[in-house]
């Protein structure tokens, strides 16, 4: 057969700096949907809000969710409801578009299909984010997947999920929250020196691993990796310059601060206690 005469099977490829960032707003919120999920729905779906950033990162900063019905061969959204919240979202945020949609479970599903290409007609190239609740693997694990089409010649047969890069930033007291909820079980909260603590061995660790990485460098065992190194240097350039009894009153300074906010809000929430028992008392009286 003619070379120009053969049929070639393909993936359309996606783009390849497609990327995503997602707030941890929208895994805590993801997490409370799940809980508060009805009794017959064995996962929870909903909509991703946020922009698509000018390097082509999708920048996922909200979501909420849209009640379905699911089966093995069909799935029912409530198309209503996510216009609806959609346009409700918009009024306080008109910036943020729909993105993408979650999901939870372990992995993709034969109805995810279906909602993705739900999706597709309400966003260019969607994402599927996917939580995993279930803890399958001792732990949540969160992925991020955009669909490839596969096409014979010009016509296009299926899709298929790929996985792209998804990068969790947060503060540190974000990072504390997050590090509890991804755990299957907690014996208790940490309080807020517990939390510190947390934070200054977890500092630490990452200080210890800078300083080995720099040493192999300089003795050669490792090549040099000019990416790394201007991290490095904005790093230690983003670190003010003062002695360490300037340091040390500006941390004892900033802990008295934090001591004296705890105990206006002590007592104000006593204030307030008594007040409300004043206040029955003389209904009562």
């Amino acid at each position: 057969m003619p070379a120009n005469d053969q049929t070639v099977l393909q993936f359309v490829p996606s783009p390849a700096s497609l990327s995503a960032k997602v707030h941890p707003l929208v895994i805590f919120n993801i997490c409370d949907c799940f809980v508060r999920r009805p009794d017959q729905a064995d996962r929870v779906i909903g909509t991703l809000l946020g922009s698509v950033l000018p390097d082509g990162t999708v920048d996922i900063r909200n979501s909420y969710a849209v009640p379905h019905n699911e089966s093995s061969d069909q799935v029912a959204l409530d198309i209503d409801y996510h216009h609806n919240m959609l346009s409700s979202h918009q009024k306080v945020n008109p910036k943020e578009v729909i993105v993408g949609w979650f999901s939870t479970g372990f992995g993709v599903t034969g109805g995810s299909a279906l909602i993705h290409e739900f999706y597709s007609r309400e966003a260019p190239n969607p994402v599927h984010l996917i939580v995993d609740t279930e803890f399958t693997i001792g732990e949540a694990t969160i992925k991020a997947f955009v669909s490839v089409g596969l096409s014979l010649g010009d016509q296009q047969l299926a899709a298929q999920f790929q996985e792209i890069p998804l990068d969790l930033r947060m503060v540190e007291a974000e990072r504390v929250g997050y590090d509890i909820l991804k755990r299957p079980t907690v014996d208790k909260l940490p309080n807020d020196l517990e939390g510190m603590e947390a934070s200054m061995e977890r500092l630490l660790a990452l200080i210890d691993d800078v300083y080995k990485y720099v040493d192999d460098v300089v003795e050669g065992r490792v090549a040099p990796d000019n990416n790394i190194g201007r991290y490095i240097s904005d790093a230690v350039g983003s670190i003010p310059k003062m002695s360490p009894p300037d340091f040390d009153k500006l941390v004892n300074d900033s802990l008295q601060d934090q001591l004296l906010l705890l105990y206006l809000s002590s007592i104000t929430r006593t204030q307030l206690s008594l007040a409300e028992k004043l206040n029955t008392a003389a209904q009562i009286l």
